[in-house]
């Protein structure tokens, strides 16, 4: 019950070079110093073999613009088709690795696996960054990466949704009022 999660799409090669994407809902952030991320994958997913043979794998964020994309990438097998060309997603090379990125998506992880701990109907990835590539298009003046403005999606339940409202700010709940000036 730990919903809503983010939906991230998770592309790959093999060492001859054929690539695939699927949709996770399992990932997410493990470590900020190193910097390192886990995903946990079904042995039967035509990914689990490539990643498992290159050790290496991209996070692409989900959007609202990439939901129907991401829908299908976790419901078609790479087995039947090149999910790239049908969804008609620009394939990237990775910079530090030879996973390719997607182009629409404004952020990918590259990544390489430290671990891979067999748990049970999944196992965990788990893996170092070694490259964030972020869309300057999000970017503020101040060089910040604005998350809100490119409409990231999460999924719950079979369901996938916006994100919403921004509620408040890290410490909003015990920051105090700064003093007004006087005139």
């Amino acid at each position: 019950m730990l919903y809503p999660l983010p939906v991230v799409m998770v592309s790959s090669a093999d060492k001859e070079g054929n690539s695939n994407i699927f949709t996770a809902c399992w990932a997410g952030t493990v470590c900020t110093n190193p910097p390192m991320v886990s995903v946990s994958i079904r042995k039967e997913r035509h990914s689990y073999q490539m990643i498992e043979e290159t050790k290496e794998f991209v996070i692409n964020l989900a959007t609202e613009e990439l939901a129907f994309a991401t829908d299908y990438c976790g419901v078609k097998s790479g087995r039947d088709v090149d999910k790239f060309k049908e969804m008609k997603l620009t394939k990237l090379d990775g910079v530090n690795t030879n996973a390719p990125m997607i182009g629409e998506s404004p952020v990918n992880i590259e990544c390489k696996v430290r671990e891979i701990i067999k748990l049970g109907s999944h196992d965990m990835f788990v893996a170092d960054v070694v490259a964030v590539h972020a869309s300057k298009e999000y970017m503020n003046e101040k060089g910040k990466f604005e998350l809100h403005r490119s409409k990231p999606i999460v999924y719950s339940h079979g369901e996938y949704y916006g994100v919403g409202n921004l509620l408040g700010t890290f410490g909003y709940s015990v920051r105090k009022d700064k003093p007004k000036k006087k005139k």
